[in-house]
């Protein structure tokens, strides 16, 4: 294919994904969705690489293939699509629902339209699914298997979670969504012809392959070894990473981890890759057009059974959000990289009457030739925020505080980026839930930076563990001050 046309058919790929994003967006009834945009959206050809992404969500795209992967061989009928979130069989937590759209022209399959949404329940033992504490899958939410769905199946599993009508209408949305993403893949076919768009889709995945290891190749040849830790609540847990390059390749070794945790820092695989992936675009190429393409370099090894490859049944609510940030930052660590808050400081709060669910922003890590941004959802995260305005509009709280930590950014020849202070009081009883990290050890400055800030938890004044639950009465204040990035190079 020449390369215009190839430009053309990629601009129309990216187009298709992006406007799945709007529709998803637009449709769907939760602030978690509707306003912080926590969703993504992908195609994929026939045999289930992922061709295309919208830029959303770093955790949820680079695992999305896994989901694909679970359905790829069932049989599909036009316009039929599946549903899974279960963590094991291509999902990533259960809050992360993922719908699947095959695609046909006439009697031949051209690929899926998959979306991925955050829904702000899914069933479990606390509002928001999203516990501190949780030890099993089953006490985190419903866990649902790959199935065929419809309607009916949408009021079978609406019902088993809070907030039904507003589940069924963020599942109709991310079915809205696919088929928009069907249609401008039929429309393309009737355009250019079915060959065409399979060369395109082939084509378009061997260009990114040879951006990516066109700039891999640029990297110095040999190993290089990362350590860090997750702050659990009985103590610091290790992970380790080796990181070879060789020629145009690279190879990232997760072996001398810690084994699977007893709570919930689990990750499944595909989380795990996802954060390798999201790190090695960003030291290669990040302008690579966003598919499966840019990781055919890239191999990762966790052994079976240890923290970031774990067995069923273990929990998994912050392995997604946490120890998919820690992987990231193990990978750009290794690479003399600052890094940035390394947490998305999730805040979850409900009762009977509502669920909400936020990450916090925070600072990013500065880099060679700048300060790093503050007050960004940065890494696996980059949702937007839930806006003041239609917080208190929705939810039985008030917002007392929300701004830029200053100063909490690490100091070197430049900047790391500063964090974010977000405080918010309950006007009713309700629950809450705190999944945060980098509050006992500071994101690490590179090239004699200094390290941002760790961040802090407080409850009424009085400071709080990184991972903790528990009740609010009318008038309790949750603080959060969230980190800053690390600092890039020695002063003067």
């Amino acid at each position: 294919m020449d390369p215009v046309t190839l430009q053309v058919m990629v601009g129309a790929l990216r187009a298709a994904c992006e406007e799945m994003g709007v529709v998803l967006v637009r449709s769907a009834h939760s602030a978690n969705v509707k306003e912080r945009r926590d969703a993504s959206t992908a195609l994929f050809d026939a045999s289930g690489e992922m061709v295309m992404q919208a830029e959303h969500i770093p955790v949820h795209l680079g695992a999305m293939p896994s989901a694909v992967a679970a359905v790829l061989h069932e049989d599909h009928e036009p316009g039929v699509p599946w549903v899974l979130n279960d963590p094991y069989r291509g999902g990533t937590h259960l809050p992360d629902i993922t719908v699947i759209t095959p695609v046909f022209a006439g009697d031949d399959p051209i690929g899926f339209a998959a979306s991925r949404a955050h829904h702000a329940d899914v069933g479990g033992r606390t509002p928001g699914s999203m516990p501190a504490d949780s030890r099993t899958l089953e006490e985190e939410g419903v866990v649902i298997e790959p199935s065929r769905l419809d309607e009916d199946l949408i009021r079978e599993l609406s019902g088993r979670m809070r907030g039904p009508r507003q589940r069924q209408a963020d599942l109709r949305a991310q079915v809205a969504a696919n088929r928009t993403g069907a249609n401008r893949l039929v429309e393309l076919v009737e355009r250019y012809g079915l060959d065409s768009v399979k060369e395109a889709m082939s084509e378009t995945l061997d260009y990114a392959e040879r951006r990516t290891r066109a700039r891999i190749a640029e990297i110095e040849d040999g190993a290089r070894e990362a350590r860090d830790v997750l702050e659990a609540p009985e103590g610091d847990i290790e992970l380790r990473l080796t990181a070879t390059v060789e020629g145009d390749s690279i190879a990232l070794d997760f072996t001398g981890s810690a084994d699977q945790h007893e709570g919930n820092l689990n990750c499944p695989l595909a989380v795990t890759l996802s954060a390798c992936y999201f790190a090695v675009r960003v030291l290669a190429d990040p302008d690579v057009p966003p598919c499966a393409g840019a990781y055919r370099p890239v191999s990762v090894t966790a052994p079976e059974g240890c923290l970031l490859n774990a067995r069923p049944p273990a929990a998994v609510a912050a392995g997604n959000v946490e120890t998919s940030s820690r992987v990231a930052d193990l990978v750009l660590a290794a690479f003399g990289r600052a890094l940035g808050q390394g947490t998305m400081n999730n805040v979850t709060l409900g009762n009977d009457d509502f669920t909400y669910y936020e990450t916090i922003a925070g600072g990013q890590g500065a880099c060679p030739d700048a300060d790093g941004p503050s007050a960004v959802h940065v890494a696996m995260s980059n949702t937007l925020n839930t806006p003041i305005e239609a917080l208190e509009l929705e939810f039985p709280l008030r917002a007392i505080a929300y701004g830029v930590r200053r100063d909490s950014g690490g100091s070197g020849r430049h900047h790391g980026g500063d964090g974010v202070i977000r405080e918010l009081e309950a006007l009713a009883p309700m629950s809450y839930s705190v999944i945060a990290e980098r509050r006992r050890h500071r994101p690490k400055g590179a090239e004699g930076g200094e390290p941002g800030a760790a961040g802090r938890t407080l409850l009424n004044g009085e400071q709080l563990e990184p991972k903790t639950a528990g009740q609010l009465r009318p008038g309790d204040r949750l603080r959060l001050e969230t980190p800053g990035g690390g600092g890039h190079g020695r002063i003067g």
